[in-house]
């Protein structure tokens, strides 16, 4: 693979941004106490508070479970290579800043298809001096797409071990769009040794609260809201070795800097973790 020269964020034209729309990215951004968000994203945030009243503190179990998981994958498992998929809106411990304080000279390909990720990402998510990053704007819903983009073949050789990143992102994707399906298609592009990290929202902690009134905040977003069952999700590792302590609620994978589960009132994040490994 070609070295690429250029290890700046390359300036792109500022694309139309709908404000008028909530987006998952942003209503991420706001729970998270971001200034990158709108009026409709914020609504849509409030709306959640009020059914869950610790979705915020959830949000950041959540994140949290995403800095431990990358640390394993660039430390113990010995990844140099990360595709990030529905990075949202750059926050405090990126995927590349995780990764290259354990290995500066890991590689991360960033994508989303919020055209706000990509204004603030080009600028915000450069990599270190040894390693590289890369921000795209592409859909989840295209792997191909995403798998050929020059801009990931320039960061990712997918003849090495990759490490595919899904967190808090599958469950945008509906019943129709096939979401397992798309996961199998970006698990059979990489090779053995190549890690999975996948995070979703699931209602399975929250037996009182209705799915409807969960995800109604959605409903006239970019992407609807598709909690999920312990099942459901374990089909997405499906043919890969899961990595202990399996998939769980994300404040039980690993816990170190997220101890006190009693932060999060009613104490659950609603969200499921895991890493698992292509043999």
């Amino acid at each position: 693979m070609s070295e690429p020269t250029d290890r700046e964020p390359v300036a792109r034209p500022v694309p139309r941004i709908n404000t008028a729309v909530p987006h998952p990215a942003r209503i991420y951004d706001y729970l998270l106490g971001g200034k990158d968000n709108f009026a409709p994203d914020r609504e849509a945030a409030e709306h959640l508070l009020r059914v869950s009243p610790g979705t915020r503190e959830g949000v950041r179990a959540h994140r949290a479970f995403l800095r431990r998981a990358v640390r394993h994958l660039a430390g113990e498992a010995g990844m140099t290579q990360f595709l990030d998929i529905g990075t949202g809106i750059p926050t405090q411990g990126n995927t590349h800043e995780v990764a290259q304080q354990v290995n500066p000279a890991a590689r991360v390909a960033y994508v989303d298809n919020d055209p706000i990720v990509l204004v603030h990402g080009r600028a915000l998510l450069t990599g270190s001096a040894a390693g590289m990053t890369s921000v795209i704007e592409a859909d989840l819903r295209k792997p191909e797409t995403i798998l050929s983009h020059p801009e990931v073949r320039a960061v990712i050789d997918f003849d090495r071990p990759v490490a595919v990143i899904l967190a808090g992102v599958l469950h945008f994707i509906t019943d129709e769009e096939d979401p397992h399906g798309l996961v199998e298609t970006f698990k059979a592009a990489v090779p053995s040794g190549s890690h999975l990290l996948l995070s979703h929202i699931t209602l399975d902690f929250a037996p009182q609260v209705s799915e409807e009134d969960f995800t109604k905040p959605y409903d006239n977003s970019t992407a609807p809201m598709v909690p999920r069952t312990l099942d459901q999700v374990l089909r997405f590792f499906e043919g890969w070795q899961v990595i202990d302590p399996g998939v769980v609620e994300v404040v039980r994978w690993r816990p170190d800097e997220y101890k006190d589960r009693e932060r999060i009132p009613g104490g659950h994040a609603w969200a499921y973790g895991a890493l698992a490994e292509k043999p």
